[in-house]
């Protein structure tokens, strides 16, 4: 009886708390959420000024007074205080009125996190309201997502690139046999940008404008069509507003060494898969989710760096909340999924 109260009352939740952007499932409705993950504060109060959206379109545009925080680093919880808030936040925004039942959580998190990044997640979804948290890994949540046969007895790749980190996972029988976790992901090569504006123009530009070059001119191979843009940013010299023009191969070359270290964890990987799974991967080849996958050319640069075919998501971005509310709905697959053996390499 208890049971079919709960079920009946409560809106059970999953959370993709990622780097750059926090996602929520709600069960029998998908995905209600979609925020960058960025609070504004008050210094001088202490009071939160805006959170997700507002707080993101405030950046480099507020007074000495108030600081905008991504309270989260490389995929895990840099600012405990923060994250609760945002969180709480977030939670409110989608139940909109207080629950009965506090919901139960599922939050997809990096591999190879620490127990103390763990046990940082679970209280600030519990200071949030939250109850019954189960976390699930990354890549085997954007391998669900994804419509990957992560429970049947055969090797499954899935490469995910999110804001904090890189993800790449060998998956067979509900199990990651072998993942590897690299802290290289969307944010390095927005700050690469940032490095080779200021080393090859003296240029200072912000967060917002490097990730708009990437999204507009960043490429991981070239292009049947090289592209221009025009860039506004600080003189570092003179102090005064100034505008350039840049290509696209520069960006590309910008962007080489982080590019780089995503490729080498692919490799790294594909070397340490068994024999009977690697011959899978001939077939099925590596799946690309998280918003890194939509970078131009990825995945043609990874199939002239491995030999193997290489498929985009058919909705990277969400792959990861897809997975975790699937996860959340079938709670047998929950339960195989948040009780896997693993090796994994950071």
């Amino acid at each position: 009886m208890l049971g079919w109260l709960y079920s009946y009352f409560a809106k059970d939740l999953a959370m993709d708390l990622g780097t750059a952007n926090t996602l929520i499932y709600m069960r029998g409705r998908g995905i209600v959420l979609n925020e960058p993950s960025v609070v504004a504060i008050n210094q001088d109060t202490h009071q939160v000024i805006a959170v997700g959206q507002e707080a993101r379109n405030i950046i480099g545009r507020h007074g000495q007074r108030v600081v905008t925080i991504r309270p989260l680093k490389d995929g895990v919880i840099a600012d405990f205080d923060v994250t609760a808030v945002m969180i709480k936040y977030f939670i409110s925004k989608v139940l909109k009125k207080r629950q009965l039942i506090r919901p139960r959580l599922v939050v997809a998190v990096p591999t190879g996190i620490t127990s103390v990044e763990k046990r940082a997640v679970i209280e600030a979804a519990e200071q949030a309201g939250a109850r019954h948290i189960h976390l699930v890994e990354e890549p085997m949540a954007a391998a669900i997502g994804v419509g990957l046969p992560v429970q049947d007895a055969s090797g499954n790749m899935i490469v995910d690139i999110g804001g904090g980190t890189t993800e790449v996972a060998l998956i067979s029988l509900s199990g990651i046999v072998y993942a590897r976790s690299v802290r290289t992901a969307g944010d390095e090569l927005d700050e690469a940008i940032v490095s080779y504006m200021k080393r090859a123009y003296n240029l200072m530009i912000g967060e917002r404008t490097s990730e708009d070059i990437k999204i507009r001119l960043g490429s991981a191979a070239p292009l049947p069509k090289e592209m221009t843009m025009e860039v506004k940013g600080r003189d570092l010299v003179a102090g005064l507003p100034k505008t350039i023009t840049i290509t696209s191969q520069e960006i590309r070359e910008a962007m080489a060494d982080p590019l780089s270290t995503i490729v080498d964890a692919v490799r790294t990987t594909l070397e340490r898969c068994p024999p009977e799974l690697a011959a899978d991967l001939v077939d099925r080849g590596i799946v690309l989710a998280g918003g890194g996958a939509l970078l131009k050319g990825l995945d043609r640069l990874l199939r002239e760096e491995t030999g193997l075919p290489v498929h985009i998501a058919e909705d990277p971005l969400s792959a990861v909340a897809e997975g975790t509310g699937k996860a959340l709905q079938e709670i047998a697959l929950l339960k195989r999924v948040t009780n896997t053996d693993r090796r994994v390499e950071r």
